[in-house]
């Protein structure tokens, strides 16, 4: 069974443009919406703006906050057009629609685009697994929301194509599987993992020694989450972490 790719919307403050987004998706036969924090939906602009696509909007998910959005998705590709820290995998918009196309066979994709005046955040970063860039004018590299998402689908779609997954006649959402694989941890195991490593960390009194104290859980997330390590691996690592904790017990004992 494959998995479906999600569009993820955080804080969107026009509704037109959820309402464009949807069209995009729908376009490029995408059908998974979610909404975090938008400002103003449902809202008129935005039925007006999806053009044939109003299902879409009345399907869509809203949710408080962008843990709840992502929980269950075992790749979580973020889309920015600013550089940031050496510490994150940037793949180019095209490598990042074939990563997440392989990615469906072992659970959902979830795609972040930030709000129009600011993106993502750092915090908002922190789920994704690596960044997804679309080249631009390097002294214009800022694009319209909903005219990132229909770049993104887009390339979703020409991926789908170019590995055979998209025949006349054939729903282009279902394609065939590969070979079976375990599901990829998904971020609610993963938040499970990092609370439970911190956890150790503390113990053990493995301290972050910089000055602001906070570098240290932001590199190990980002190698973890680059490392995109499956539920039996995160299994095994919280297994490590618990034998951790039970020596320190019973050597406390005597």
């Amino acid at each position: 069974m494959l998995h479906p790719i999600r569009f993820v919307l955080v804080e969107t403050s026009h509704p037109g443009n959820i309402g464009a987004a949807a069209r995009a998706m729908k376009n490029m036969s995408l059908d998974s919406l979610v909404l975090v924090r938008p400002v103003s939906f449902p809202h008129a602009e935005a039925s007006a703006r999806a053009s044939g696509a109003e299902d879409l909007l009345s399907h869509a998910r809203v949710e408080q906050s962008l843990a709840a959005a992502v929980q269950d998705c075992g790749m979580v590709l973020a889309s920015t057009s600013r550089d940031r820290d050496q510490y994150f995998r940037v793949l180019d918009v095209r490598e990042a629609a074939r990563t997440a196309l392989a990615a469906t066979q072992r659970g959902p994709v979830a795609v972040l685009f930030g709000s129009e005046r600011t993106g993502l955040s750092n915090v908002e970063l922190q789920s994704a697994h690596a960044l997804l860039s679309i080249p631009a004018n390097p002294a214009y590299a800022s694009l319209n929301l909903a005219m990132a998402v229909q770049l993104v689908a887009y390339e979703i779609l020409r991926a789908r194509l170019e590995a055979g997954d998209a025949r006349e006649g054939q729903d282009v959402e279902r394609l065939p599987g590969g070979p079976r694989r375990a599901a990829l941890a998904n971020g609610e195991q993963m938040e499970q993992f990092y609370t439970h490593l911190a956890q150790v960390l503390e113990q053990i009194d493995f301290r972050d020694r910089t000055q602001k104290g906070t570098h240290l859980m932001i590199r190990l997330r980002r190698l973890f989450q680059r490392a995109e390590p499956d539920e039996n691996e995160v299994n095994i690592l919280r297994g490590i972490l618990t034998a951790v904790q039970h020596r320190r017990r019973r050597a406390g004992e005597h």
